[in-house]
């Protein structure tokens, strides 16, 4: 396997169209990334009772591939997924699902107590509404909406097919339409 940043890495990846990407350290990639990470395992339903242990089991798959990358898409879709894989196996072998634990969301010093107390309330829907959503669509959401990625980037950290991306963001979108609709009734300010 050709390391990260060598010159034979580099002339392969010119000769076949790919710009080769700088040579990035472990610990780089732990220090810019973990915040990515950690956010990308709470969002796709890691409780709190295990989160530290699947982050770091993330790392430790980083560790012994980051020589691999080969830069081919962005850093973020290949550590998502990792994440991902890691998460999948995390369950499988649980083999039992646990209640998951709202995301905490620190909201101090953002502004007056009530804009805090809105701010939490609107953490609170959209956390329900990600536990509501089958884990394909949950997905998409996330690295869409939230991390701002693109349908060809989500499709090649989630291995779906471009089309299907689209298809699940789309009923993933519609489903928030109707929490938010719920969530406004049940609030008395009308849809």
């Amino acid at each position: 396997m050709l390391a990260v940043g060598s010159p034979d890495r580099k002339a392969a990846s010119e000769a076949s169209g790919v710009r080769p990407q700088p040579a990035t350290s472990f610990e780089e990639v732990y220090r810019t990334r973990f915040d990515f990470v950690w956010r990308s395992a709470r969002r796709l339903g890691v409780g709190d009772d295990v989160i530290d242990d699947v982050v770091q089991e993330v790392f430790l798959v980083v560790h012994r591939k980051l020589a691999e990358f080969e830069g081919r898409s962005r850093l973020e879709t290949w550590l998502f997924a990792i994440t991902r894989r890691v998460i999948s196996d995390h369950r499988r072998s649980a083999r039992q699902r646990r209640p998951h634990t709202p995301l905490p969301e620190t909201l101090a010093g953002h502004g007056t107590p009530h804009r805090d107390a809105v701010r939490q309330e609107a953490a609170c829907v959209l956390h329900d509404f990600l536990d509501s959503l089958p884990d394909e669509q949950r997905e998409v959401f996330v690295l869409a909406e939230l991390e701002q990625m693109t349908a060809p980037e989500i499709a090649e950290a989630t291995g779906a097919n471009v089309n299907t991306v689209y298809s699940r963001l789309r009923l993933a979108r519609e489903g928030f339409e109707r929490c938010v609709a719920r969530h406004r009734a049940r609030a008395g300010r009308g849809s």
